[in-house]
């Protein structure tokens, strides 16, 4: 039997979701390619010389609620390699007001939660709750700002979590997307906000097990292999550009363009312009600090592995073996900041936070650190922007998109990364 072929041009997990989703067709050779020399985009681990260590390329935190996750994980069984406390848990440490609580949300829907002073925000009132009914009724001209209600609920969760989770500050940040992680989340209940993270690497997770199926089914992955040109012909793509290889597209085959959005656009514009994807974007600062692999940390921050940081540089800082790693998002305020001082400052921070926690306290001097600074980690989670968000569609019947910038209802997650993948795999498998 001859094999139609499906090419997917990217290997981040918008890719990678597509190809696992289509390499169970028996009647379909997939074939990946992307550019780098390493699969996984902004969700992948290597091996850092400096510090000897396994780092992620940025730290990304899984909650049970996030549904396409944990399928794509199950297709490739890999979900016991993620690691979590197995509770909605999430300590947090407010700089300015040396303050510190743990958040521990109700397991069912009904927010019990919030009746428990040791289990809530500290210094929460109640008429701050509009603010989450603002945000699940918001319409597509609002800000999170807009929906907000001022008070510690704001301050302490709610503000951190839009950052967080659109990459974008409140002031500009989309209510209606943020309306929709809530909605997916919180108003789920805890058994849905229980947080997960890879226990080696994002690579070991998410990419290495993807690959090993992807071949196993008989497809291909090619690394380094970038882009240049698609081309048109009677209304649909006939061939493509690689290394300088024109790459042939039978009346069978698909193509799904699984780039991020900026090279997208670049690739679109000559051949679809109509087409209009995100075009601004925002960056995502990580350091790792190589530490000692035996450090003892107490208390929830040893269940949880992790603390979020209120009135602070750091927002998010994760513990791993042998590394203490920091994500600050929204990170385009900070462009033009000195490195070094950066890191000295939230290596500060990280000792505010955890030396109480630890059973010897964290040096004063820096360790040695690696920064990392995704310049377009994701589109700006704006209104306008929001609007610029193409289906899986394009004019062309053989074209399709995915990444996490297409039309998923959710801002640039790996939850819609992937969720985007598997509409993408799915347009294509319904046409005829």
């Amino acid at each position: 039997m001859v094999k139609k072929h499906i090419h997917i041009i990217g290997g981040g997990l918008a890719g990678l979701s597509a190809a696992v989703s289509l390499s169970r067709q028996a009647d379909s050779q997939v074939i990946v390619y992307e550019s780098s020399p390493a699969c996984g985009g902004r969700a992948r681990s290597f091996y850092d010389a400096s510090l000897d260590r396994l780092i992620d390329n940025g730290n990304h935190l899984i909650l049970s609620g996030n549904q396409a996750v944990f399928e794509y994980l199950r297709l490739i069984d890999s979900i016991d390699s993620l690691t979590g406390s197995g509770y909605p848990l999430f300590p947090f440490v407010d700089l300015e007001e040396k303050k510190r609580w743990d958040l521990l949300l109700s397991m069912g829907k009904f927010p019990w939660w919030l009746f428990f002073s040791k289990h809530r925000v500290p210094g929460f009132r109640f008429p701050e709750l509009f603010a989450l009914w603002n945000l699940l009724k918001a319409d597509a001209s609002q800000t999170v700002a807009d929906c907000l209600v001022n008070g510690q609920l704001a301050r302490r969760l709610l503000k951190p979590f839009a950052v967080s989770a659109l990459n974008t500050s409140c002031e500009a940040g989309s209510a209606l997307l943020l309306g929709s992680v809530v909605r997916q989340s919180l108003m789920q209940g805890g058994k849905a906000c229980i947080p997960y993270f890879p226990k080696e690497g994002l690579s070991e997770s998410f990419v290495n097990p993807a690959l090993s199926l992807i071949t196993v089914q008989g497809g291909k992955v090619h690394n380094k292999a970038r882009l240049s040109e698609i081309h048109i012909e009677n209304g649909q793509v006939d061939y493509f550009v690689i290394n300088h290889e024109k790459i042939e597209i039978g009346p069978q085959d698909r193509v799904i363009l699984a780039l991020n959005a900026h090279v997208a656009e670049q690739i679109l514009l000559p051949i679809c312009p109509q087409v209009k994807i995100p075009n601004q974007f925002e960056s995502i600062l990580n350091l790792h600090y190589a530490v000692d692999p035996n450090l003892r940390i107490k208390g929830s921050l040893e269940k949880a592995k992790f603390a979020g940081v209120i009135g602070g540089v750091s927002e998010w800082i994760f513990i791993k073996k042998g590394v203490i790693s920091i994500t600050v998002s929204a990170a385009n305020r900070f462009m033009g900041c000195n490195s070094e001082n950066l890191a000295s400052l939230i290596w500060q921070e990280v000792r505010e936070v955890l030396n109480p926690m630890t059973e010897q306290p964290l040096s004063e001097e820096i360790p040695v650190y690696r920064l990392l600074w995704e310049k377009r980690a994701s589109f700006v989670a704006t209104i306008e922007q929001g609007s610029r968000r193409p289906s899986c569609y394009t004019p062309y019947h053989n074209l399709f998109l995915a990444g996490d910038w297409v039309a998923t209802g959710l801002p640039a997650t790996i939850e819609g990364a992937i969720r985007s993948g598997f509409s993408a795999a799915k347009a294509v498998t319904q046409f005829k």
